[in-house]
């Protein structure tokens, strides 16, 4: 091995060192289903380091203001039961930013979001499943939900002055036709409302969901690993 030889020897071991330190995806533990989840702040943390991407932004920090209602911090939501506790508005990055576009372009025609959810810790999809495991009205935990990972959110329209929710076809997880994006059983001006917001989110680059009027996701989630941090962990993960 002559000196050269010997030098790029030596650079491709320090490379090698240091690319082996880049954490990977693929390295995040599995559950009993396959599915990679990330329950420790240290795995968020090096995930977050090889993929900024994937960073969980404060909903918070982008809208303003940032409008909240979560039913599933109280029992009144379809469980009857209090799902989590001290709850903030979080998404993934391109998430978070593409709710603010959608946010600041219903400002400007005088409306602002209101937010029912938005991440959800894997472990309440689980509580959710365990309660009622119906999967017209429950993600089945066997696949996870783009809530887990930070890409689907779920909300209404209200007046920016009055801050009061514009009328929809129905409350927030009302599990019935009139929830569909097609019914059309309704007043014309409930209808309107809907389609607005349908309109808005899809403008900029969320999905509808066709059975619940409410909820919005981006497309392919799965490129997302499901997250189980808890609120307080999380506070903490994205300082």
């Amino acid at each position: 091995m002559n000196k050269i030889e010997k030098i790029n020897l030596t650079a491709a071991i320090i490379l090698s060192g240091i690319c082996s330190c880049a954490p990977k995806p693929n390295a995040v533990p599995k559950n009993e289903y396959g599915l990679p989840v990330v329950e420790r702040n240290g795995t968020y943390r090096q995930i977050i380091k090889a993929d900024s991407t994937h960073r969980m932004v404060p909903l918070s920090s982008l809208l303003h203001p940032v409008n909240t209602a979560f039913f599933y911090a109280t029992a009144d939501n379809f469980t009857h039961q209090v799902l989590y506790h001290h709850p903030q508005p979080y998404l993934r990055l391109e998430a978070a930013n593409a709710l603010k576009k959608v946010q600041d372009s219903l400002h400007t025609i005088g409306l602002d979001l209101k937010i029912f959810d938005s991440y959800r810790p894997y472990s309440v999809t689980r509580k959710m499943w365990e309660i009622v495991p119906d999967d017209r009205y429950a993600a089945n935990p066997a696949n996870g939900s783009g809530h887990n990972r930070g890409v689907a959110v779920d909300l209404t329209l209200i007046d920016s002055k009055t801050g009061r929710e514009l009328n929809m076809p129905t409350a927030f997880d009302s599990f019935s036709d009139t929830s569909h994006q097609d019914f059309m059983n309704l007043p014309e001006a409930i209808i309107q409302n809907r389609r607005l917001l349908k309109k808005v989110m899809e403008q900029y680059g969320f999905i509808a969901l066709d059975t619940e009027w409410w909820h919005f996701y981006l497309p392919n989630p799965k490129r997302y690993e499901l997250l189980d941090l808890s609120f307080k962990q999380l506070r903490r993960a994205v300082k």
